[in-house]
Parts: C-alpha cells; structure tokens; sequence
C-alpha cells in the first residue's frame, strides 16, 4: 500500500473528467482519452511515476471484468431481436476473416490470430456511456451499434478461449460448451424463478448498509469470473455473462428501484473499477517499444484504418432500413471503437512470446486512437435533428 500508484491513480481519475469537461464546449473527448493519456504520461515510458505492480494488475483486472459486466447488462435483447443479432453475428465473422487474411500479411503464423481478434472487436463499454449521454441507445441507430458492439465483444472472448486458451481447440470447444451449458441453466433459472421476495429485499436494503443489491452483484461477477478461471476459459466471458443474468433477474423490479440499483452499480463500475483499468494500462503501455521501432510505427496508423476496414465495412449489415450514408459512416466509425479486447488479446500473445511487444504497443496505440477519434468523428456526423427523428420513431 505504499506504492505511489495507490495515491497517484485514483488522483489521476479525478483529473480526468476535469480535463475533458474543460474542453467540452469546443470538443467532445471521452474520458477514458484522458485516463489512458495520464497514465502514460506517469507510467515508465515518461515519468516513471508508476510503475507495473501485482496490486494494480489485480485491480486493473478486475476493472476490466467490471467494464464487460456493465457492458453485458446494458444490452437488451429482446429490444434487440434476433435478425440484428443474427447480422451483427455475420458482419463479426466476415470482419474476423478479414483480419486473418490482414494478420498473416502482417505477421504469418498464430501472431495473426491474435491480431484477427484485435482488429473485429468493438468497445462496447465505451460506446455504451456515449450513446446514452446523447439518448441513442433505444433508437434504432443506437440499436444497430449495440448489436455490433455486443457481438464484437463475445465473439472475440469465444476466440481467444478457442484458439488461445492452453488446449487444443477441440477440446477448448467441449469446454466452451460446457460452460454456455451452466451459464445458461443459470440463466434459465433465473428467468423462471420468481423475483419478487429478492426485488423486495433490494428496495428494502437500498438505503442502509445491507446494500443487498450491490453484493449480489459483486457475488454474480466473482463466481461466474471463478467459473471462467476454473475452466481455464477467459474470465471476461463470466463477467459478461454476469451482467447479462443480472439483467434477467432485475427487469421486472420497480422502475425507481431499478434505476437506483443500476447508479450504484456504475458508480462502482464508472467510479472506481474502470478507470483504474484505464489508466493502469496507460502506464503499462511500452511507448518505448512502439517508439523504437520503425515497422511499429508504420504499422500504427496502419492498424487504425484496418480497425476502421474491418469493422466500418461488415457493420452496414446491421444500418437501419433507410440510413443515410451519414448515419452508415457513423455506424461504422463507432463499431471500429475498439480497446478493451486489444489490450486483453495482445497481453495473452506478449506473455506467451507469439506477439512481438512493438508489434503489440502498436495495435494498442491503434486502439486508443479509435476511443478518441472515432466516437468524435462518428457522433459528429450524426446532427442533433437525425438524432431527434431518429428517437421519436422508437
């Protein structure tokens, strides 16, 4: 506990949305631009303020877990049908072989699996804070992306526990399946089950130290994360999958209570959890090895408009009948957010010496540009009166 980092991080969560609200009248950055910006800037590539720790990392970890299962009990699925599921599902696969076909040009062997499942992943966490702040997420277009951001985060996770995992992909399948099967038992059983007696013990609890809710979420996320990690499949799966059963299990409480429940849970989540994964990954980016080499560098804005290619394109499956080409394009530029995943994907290659670490300081970059120019470029080309037309008809 008396690492600098302790004091320093949670002090840089505070800067950050200081920052971003100082330059909002004239551009809308997303916190997480700042996060990422002054964790690098106090991390060992510059300052050297911070560095790497077992603390942290745990933390950091366990923040990224937090941003999949806000991520996964944000999505409504019944809202969103089956047929944009459906082609949100085609437009992942069209963009993973893609970027297999773009990974081996770049790095031929299982380097370009990894970078496959960078380059057809979606931030839906991070979109999901933007699309709601503008009210887009019940409309149609908000819709369209969520779907492309929900299958552009499991889709990957099933990848990497697939193709990554320490099985062979055989057997890493019968595991997948084993663990779909608990899950969605889990989750059968919670559609069924009768929730008034636990609705009715969150309403009471809400206000007093009980806070019954808040600990059943954080029961939920560790034993689905534990079931992941003892299955040796990708923990961020069980997060997801948490949020998608919490959901489940709260969508007939009462309105007030709901949206109570829902703020506490992002105050753990937006307030605490994730911008400490945020900004830990700012100080463990090795701008060093993106810095020294030339090909990395190339590589950077190379992988950005890959991002954009590989996901932009395969996204107009899911546009709303009769988008505008402005509306498309930013369908498009959103569905390329990409980060999370990226930083995940690229670790696992690291650790396991398949990813060159320049290689991989390069697709992080490119992530981290898509956070901060992509949501920018792409809600700017959706006018407020598209926005207005496009929220009336839902």
């Amino acid at each position: 506990m008396s690492e600098p980092g302790v004091f320093l991080i949670p002090a840089l969560a505070v800067l950050a949305p200081l920052f971003a609200r100082s330059i909002s009248a004239w551009v809308k950055v997303p916190i997480v631009v700042f996060e990422l910006l002054l964790g690098i800037a106090v991390g060992p590539s510059l300052l050297g303020w911070v560095d790497k720790s077992d603390l942290l990392n745990w933390l950091s970890e366990f923040g990224l877990a937090a941003l999949f299962f806000v991520a996964g009990n944000e999505i409504r699925f019944r809202s969103l049908g089956s047929g944009l599921l459906g082609r949100a599902s085609l437009a992942w696969v069209g963009s993973l072989a893609m970027g297999l076909a773009a990974g081996f040009l770049i790095a031929p062997g299982e380097a370009a699996v990894i970078i496959a499942i960078a380059l057809s992943s979606t931030a839906l966490g991070a979109l999901i804070p933007i699309l709601r702040d503008a009210g887009e997420l019940g409309s149609p277009f908000g819709k369209a992306t969520t779907a492309m951001g929900a299958v552009g985060e499991f889709g990957p996770l099933v990848a990497i526990s697939v193709f990554l995992g320490t099985r062979s992909p055989g057997l890493s399948v019968l595991v997948l399946t084993l663990f779909v099967v608990i899950t969605g038992a889990a989750i059968l059983v919670a559609i069924r089950m009768q929730h008034g007696h636990l609705h009715r013990l969150v309403s009471a609890s809400l206000h007093t130290s009980g806070q019954f809710a808040v600990r059943v979420v954080i029961f939920t996320l560790a034993s689905l994360v534990a079931l992941s990690a003892l299955l040796d499949l990708d923990i961020l799966l069980g997060a997801f999958a948490a949020g998608v059963m919490w959901q489940i299990v709260m969508r007939s409480a009462p309105e007030e209570d709901l949206e109570q429940v829902e703020s506490k849970i992002e105050a753990i989540a937006f307030g605490f959890l994730v911008p400490l994964f945020f900004i830990y990954t700012g100080v463990t980016f090795n701008l060093d090895a993106l810095l020294g080499s030339t090909q990395a560098l190339i590589l950077l804005p190379v992988f950005l408009v890959l991002l954009l290619v590989i996901r932009g394109v395969p996204a107009q499956l899911v546009a709303p009948k009769g988008a505008a080409p402005s509306e498309r394009a930013s369908l498009g530029l959103l569905s390329a957010t990409a980060l999370p995943i990226i930083v995940a994907v690229t670790a696992i290659g690291v650790d396991e010496k398949v990813l060159d670490p320049a290689l991989a300081s390069s697709l992080v970059g490119a992530g981290m540009l898509s956070v901060l120019l992509f949501p920018l470029v792409g809600m700017t080309l959706r006018p407020a009166d598209a926005r207005r037309t496009s929220r009336a008809s839902t």
